[in-house]
């Protein structure tokens, strides 16, 4: 296991981080786990055991139980609090009340404070917005999270699931107000989706943030289930058919992926989480398992290497049709390079 500064920090992090979606089971995440905590602990004992020092979890992972179960395990385990990097979010609905959702100053604060119970932890090292809000403005979000930050109960923010530009004008408010800036981004990266690597990731290089990757097996769709010739009738796909995938270019991406993982003696899902821990931007990938077998697979991927011309072939087979204004700047920008 390697380890990462996460964004312009002195902060380590594991090269994978572990994912606590499957925790608890339950409303809609009961389609991605319904893990309880004897299986929890087990897992997490493994993830530690293996070099992972990274967690992350969401306020509205099962409601509220991700986090407690989470939480719980650190107990359970005896695991040191300051061995750990726990990372949390907020911006999801957590009740049916008008401000029980949002990125208000109202929300963000409470749902700290309800996260920092149901965790057990005195601090959350890495606060993330899950989110936009449109209805807030961003020097409200920003000003509450500072003031997280300078209580003591944050050590860092981060950001998830933003535009190039929202991300951009939320660095830029917090360097002209000296507040506390996102050190990360929290984002769907995938060989079967590059979407990132049109605006966001040129801006996370050249802004110094970290990218934590979300969902690096396209859903399950990587995960060696599924192939062009074979429908499954079990697994998250079929219950939660999430997030969005070109299938034709996914099933030829696993065409080519199937007899390297044969020649290599891994798995799809290895090969698809190498793939990932190859590209320079990517400060960690999270996994998520139900089952001991996944998390052990996912772990080895950390072992996995390419030759140039097998990375060659990949980019090849997954590359993004050429976009406006991107490929324009492509052209123009020719005559600059070194």
């Amino acid at each position: 296991m390697k380890y990462n500064l996460l964004g312009n920090t002195g902060l380590k992090v594991s090269e994978l981080c572990l994912g606590t979606m499957t925790f608890g089971g339950k409303g809609i995440f009961k389609a991605i786990g319904t893990l309880g905590q004897e299986p929890i602990d087990a897992l997490m004992k493994r993830a530690i055991d293996g070099g992972i020092n990274f967690i992350d979890t969401a306020n509205v992972y099962s409601e509220g139980m991700s986090e407690e179960l989470t939480g719980q395990s650190i107990r359970n385990l005896g695991l040191h609090r300051d061995d750990l990097v726990l990372a949390t979010k907020v911006r999801g609905r957590m009740g049916d009340k008008p401000n029980d959702s949002g990125l208000t100053r109202k929300h963000i604060i409470q749902q700290a404070e309800a996260s920092l119970r149901r965790l057990q932890v005195d601090f959350i090292d890495l606060y993330q917005i899950h989110s936009y809000d449109p209805l807030t403005p961003f020097e409200e979000t920003i000003s509450a999270l500072d003031d997280l930050v300078r209580s003591g109960k944050v050590r860092y923010i981060g950001a998830s699931n933003l535009a190039a530009w929202q991300l951009m004008k939320a660095l830029a408010y917090s360097t002209h107000h000296r507040m506390s800036k996102f050190i990360s981004l929290q984002a769907y990266y995938t060989i079967a989706g590059r979407d990132l690597e049109r605006e966001l990731i040129p801006l996370l290089q050249d802004q110094k943030v970290g990218l934590m990757v979300w969902s690096p097996l396209a859903g399950g769709l990587l995960s060696g289930k599924y192939s062009r010739d074979k429908e499954k009738d079990e697994g998250r796909r079929v219950n939660f058919d999430f997030p969005p995938v070109n299938k034709d270019r996914a099933f030829d991406i696993i065409d080519q992926l199937q007899p390297m993982a044969k020649t290599k003696g891994t798995t799809v899902a290895g090969l698809a989480l190498a793939w990932l821990l190859h590209q320079p931007a990517v400060s960690t990938v999270i996994i998520g398992a139900n089952k001991m077998e996944q998390l052990e697979d996912n772990l080895k991927s950390v072992d996995l290497k390419f030759a140039p011309e097998e990375l060659g072939q990949l980019d090849k087979v997954s590359q993004l049709p050429a976009e406006y204004p991107g490929w324009m700047l492509e052209r123009t920008g020719g005559d600059r390079k070194l």
